[in-house]
Formats: C-alpha cells, sequence, structure tokens
C-alpha cells in the first residue's frame, strides 16, 4: 500500500473525528444554554400550553421579586451575624436574636415557595401534575432550592 494513500485515509479519518467532536460540543453547549434559560420549575414541562405559560409568566412576576427581596435580608442579617460572632466582644444574646431573624426570614421564603408551587399546580392538567410532583421530589431531593438555587444562579 502506498504511502499516499495511508496518509490520505489517515487524514480524512482525523477530519472525519474533528468533526464529529465539534458537533457534539456544540450540542452540548446549547444544551447548556438551554438549561440556564429555565426560571422555575415548569419550565421543566415540555407540554404547557401558551395561555400556561403566559399565567405561569404573571405568577413569577410578583414571585421572583419577593423571594429575591427574602434572599437579600437573609444575605444583610448572615453578614449582620458574622460581625456580631467576630465582634471584639461577642455578644451571644444578640447574635441569637440575630439568628431568630435569620429563622423568621427563612420560614417566609418557605411559606412563598410554597404558595407558589401551589398557584402553579392549580394551573396544571392531572397529567403535568404527576410530572410537577417528580421534579419537585427530584429537586427537593437533592437538599438545595432545586431551580432556584443562589448558587445555580452564580454560575450562570
Amino acid at each position: 500500500m502506498p504511502l499516499g494513500y495511508f496518509l490520505l485515509g489517515f487524514l480524512t479519518a482525523l477530519v472525519i473525528v474533528a468533526v464529529l467532536i465539534l458537533a457534539f460540543y456544540l450540542r452540548f453547549k446549547r444544551a447548556g444554554r438551554k438549561n440556564s434559560n429555565i426560571k422555575g420549575y415548569l419550565d421543566l414541562i415540555p407540554d404547557l400550553s401558551a395561555e400556561q405559560r403566559s399565567k405561569v409568566q404573571s405568577i413569577r412576576q410578583t414571585f421572583l421579586p419577593k423571594v429575591e427581596r427574602i434572599r437579600q435580608e437573609l444575605c444583610r442579617l448572615r453578614i449582620v451575624l458574622a460581625g456580631a460572632l467576630f465582634s471584639e466582644i461577642t455578644d451571644r444574646e444578640k447574635a441569637r436574636s440575630i439568628a431568630q431573624d435569620i429563622l423568621k426570614s427563612q420560614s417566609e421564603l418557605e411559606q412563598e415557595v410554597i404558595d407558589h408551587i401551589i398557584e402553579e399546580k392549580d394551573l396544571l392538567s392531572p397529567k403535568q401534575q404527576r410530572k410537577f410532583f417528580e421534579i419537585i421530589l427530584d429537586q427537593f431531593a437533592h437538599g438545595g432550592l432545586g431551580v432556584h438555587d443562589i448558587k445555580q444562579r452564580r454560575k450562570g
């Protein structure tokens, strides 16, 4: 076999492999972008009608700012707590009082999320509700806030 045929075959194989790698890269990059557009659990349900999507957007216009305000307050309180814990003289009562304020804010956040999930669930058909239930179980099993997790928002 002449060396020219071998090199031609080798280069052809390299080009095919490079094209395949590029195709996989572009596909996974696009899939990653789609996942970053997720703003809520219902974005994971593919068969929502246009009317349902519109109602979800309306619900989010009030829910997301409330949740953001509570998160900002939690962040502020945690910074205040850190300052109290590491001040020259630690005031245990002040630290406990701040911790109670943090618990109140966390409870408020949890209540907002519960109300939001119920409001979204009521928009769905029984089949969609089963899918929603599976999504919620999966997200809660990971211990975070799922698609609303602060760590995930920082990555995006």
